[in-house]
């Protein structure tokens, strides 16, 4: 079989690490689709940059249709990020029967179902095995491995900055703002970290995740999404003093025909798997009716693990070449789902509330609970004798989303309520 030429759009991180790998492994790339690859053509920005790899200068271009538009280009690889002009290369590139590997998460949350819609109709694939966690194979597994089984929830660490921050304040004892500056000095972070620590990078990978694993169409924005910058080392104190990790989850669940979709800083009790990952490693749980619990674990983002997912579909694109089955197995969403609703939204609480130190304050903040029929699992005071007025740490049992927030608008109204510190979803 003659070689597979490749149009690679990018060549920063993720793209240099294509390079490597595809010049680096060909005897084994052939020994699996039986003929070569070779990356025929390289959009850069700056075709005199030095670089970190050697490339034939001949192959280099900064005009991203001198690829899309080559005839003897059969797939295009797109690492280049951005949205409206990524999308406008991958749509032409579809139209004129071009198949497309791309680590592209913002686009494929985004424009997803209109991409591979395109894909369908032209009989080309579209696979994106990158766009999300790195070098997990977790939207091959959603796809295959969980082709029998029906997914009731999907629960992951999905951002590895995060992970990092928050590792480093739970076993360090550091201050949000320190490990920041630390992160973005690492390369971590980006100057610009509101994407990561605002929850919006982990909201467009639980998009992807829920589409995949309840087979519906998830939009962006049916993801409620709350990042890190609020949360305290007293509330990583506490949370260890109590048993938990505070991790920023992604949260898929689906209940019948409704399903909920979210990304916040969450408790995580120590005896579950996900509450033991930590630095810039991603995991991400699924449970499947057949198949229960499952955990799958890595190297969220970099160059090497990113790039080797990047292949692998590169791999697969080609075996469907020579099977004859392109286009095939473009996962369009045939389920109809609805968001729950705050009533149907449902999970254990922990909230820390400052008070005033006297008698009968406890009772009053039972008496709010129990009126607004919320359970009460566990409550403790710790000593806190530098500050004004007594704090209270509560743990509810399972409580609905709408009855938590009227027992949080009743404390604000409550007199000897002097301020609601925290509040945080408990998992495990």
């Amino acid at each position: 079989m003659k070689p597979i030429r490749v149009g690679l759009l990018g060549l920063g991180t993720v793209g240099t690490g294509v390079v490597r790998i595809v010049e680096g492994h060909q005897e084994d790339l052939q020994s699996q689709i039986g003929s070569s690859i070779a990356i025929s053509k390289i959009l850069v920005k700056d075709r005199a940059k030095s670089r970190s790899i050697s490339v034939d200068p001949s192959k280099l271009t900064e005009d991203p249709w001198d690829i899309v538009r080559d005839p003897d280009i059969d797939v295009i690889v797109e690492v280049m990020g951005g949205i409206a002009h990524s999308r406008d290369v991958i749509l032409e590139a579809l139209e004129r029967g071009k198949h497309v590997v791309t680590a592209n998460k913002d686009l494929m949350a985004l424009h997803g179902p209109e991409i591979l819609a395109k894909a369908r109709e032209k009989g080309c694939d579209v696979l994106y095995e990158a766009s999300v966690a790195g070098g997990i194979p977790i939207i091959r597994t959603l796809i295959e491995g969980f082709s029998s089984d029906r997914i009731t929830k999907i629960m992951g660490i999905v951002n590895g900055t995060t992970n990092y921050i928050l590792t480093k304040m739970s076993q360090e004892g550091a201050a949000y703002a320190d490990v920041l500056k630390e992160a973005q000095a690492l390369g971590y972070a980006e100057s610009d970290p509101t994407s990561d620590v605002e929850g919006l990078d982990a909201a467009r990978k639980m998009t992807i995740l829920a589409t995949l694993g309840f087979r519906a169409n998830v939009a962006l924005e049916d993801v409620s999404a709350k990042g890190i910058s609020n949360v305290s080392q007293e509330d990583i104190m506490y949370a260890k003093r109590l048993g938990y990790e505070v991790k920023l989850l992604g949260i898929a669940e689906r209940e019948d025909d409704s399903i909920s979709v979210s990304v916040q800083p969450t408790m995580v009790k120590q005896s579950h798997p996900i509450a033991s990952v930590n630095g810039v490693f991603n995991a991400v749980y699924v449970h499947g009716e057949a198949v229960g619990e499952t955990m799958f674990y890595g190297r969220g983002a970099g160059e090497m693990p990113t790039a080797t997912s990047v292949v692998a579909d590169l791999v697969a694109v080609v075996k469907n070449m020579k099977l004859g089955v392109n286009g095939r197995q473009a996962q369009l969403s045939y389920k109809v789902m609805k968001l729950k609703t705050d009533e149907q939204i449902a999970s254990k609480y922990f909230l820390l509330l400052q008070v005033d130190d006297r008698s009968g304050v406890l009772a009053q903040i039972a008496q709010v609970f129990s009126n607004l029929d919320v359970s009460i699992e566990s409550v403790m005071q710790p000593s806190a004798p530098d500050k004004e007025g007594a704090e209270l740490i509560i743990i509810t049992h399972n409580a609905n989303q709408a009855a938590m927030n009227k027992v949080l608008k009743a404390f604000e109204a409550l007199p000897a309520v002097q301020q609601i510190k925290s509040v945080y979803r408990v998992e495990g």
